[in-house]
């Protein structure tokens, strides 16, 4: 779809605020608009850009290709399918640099560590199979992404934070840290640093922080359905989709 600009979609709504503020939602729309837009390569390498490498151009959208967000993990007779949000390979040629994971949470989840821990293992058991064994071996890096405003993620980011070790031990278990990013939270200079359409995101997550309002600039819409429908799941304000439909 041709890009917009966000102000010519705003204008069309009946008042200025049209994304007005965030009452209870829906989580499994949220969970599928959100992999809708982070779906898009410019919008996944623009997100890793900023919040690993301060917006410097390191990972090129042509150098991801999709990954399977889903993996089997074995518990004793039963086997669980775990999936992640979304996955991709960064690549150089046809070597697999590393793979990448973004974890979407408009709530804080006090076991996000272990889960995390699960979808990474996964992928390192996966290069240890037969069929991958002689194959160069990649890092696994997660993200997790948190949307909230209202409040803070004040729950544990590490392993060594949910499980209790008895202090005789502790030294020999090896701890995990999740690498979280606030997105609300972060600073205006950070989220002036995105490209994508995840900007618009950001800039509507940091305005409800401080504002509990949001004011659109003059911003293009690249994957202008994609980010409606997350900003009428994220909101509940079924104008996004109307507006989708007078497109």
């Amino acid at each position: 779809m041709t890009a917009l600009l966000l102000k010519n979609l705003i204008k069309k709504q009946p008042n200025n605020n049209i994304f007005g503020i965030i009452g209870e939602v829906y989580m499994k729309d949220k969970d599928i608009t959100q992999k809708m837009l982070e779906k898009y390569n410019d919008v996944f390498a623009d997100i890793l850009n900023v919040l690993l490498f301060d917006g410097k151009d390191v990972v090129a959208e042509s150098s991801l290709s999709d990954a399977l967000p889903m993996s089997m993990l074995k518990i004793g007779s039963s086997v669980r399918l775990q999936e992640r949000d979304i996955a991709k390979y960064w690549q150089n040629s046809k070597i697999n640099l590393s793979l990448f994971g973004l974890e979407n949470q408009t709530r804080p989840d006090n076991l996000m560590p272990l889960r995390v821990f699960g979808y990474d293992g996964s992928e390192y058991v996966n290069q240890t199979r037969k069929e991958n064994r002689y194959k160069e071996k990649y890092p696994v890096i997660t993200l997790v992404l948190y949307l909230g405003y209202d409040k803070r993620w004040n729950y544990p980011t590490t392993l060594l934070e949910i499980l209790n070790v008895h202090k005789d031990i502790k030294s020999y278990v090896n701890d995990f840290k999740i690498n979280l990013f606030e997105i609300a939270y972060l600073d205006r200079v950070k989220i002036d640093l995105f490209k994508s359409d995840f900007k618009i995101l950001a800039d509507y997550l940091y305005q409800m922080r401080t504002k509990r309002d949001y004011t659109a600039d003059k911003t293009t819409i690249e994957h202008v359905e994609e980010l409606l429908y997350l900003m009428s799941a994220m909101t509940r304000d079924n104008r996004f989709e109307e507006t989708i439909k007078e497109l």
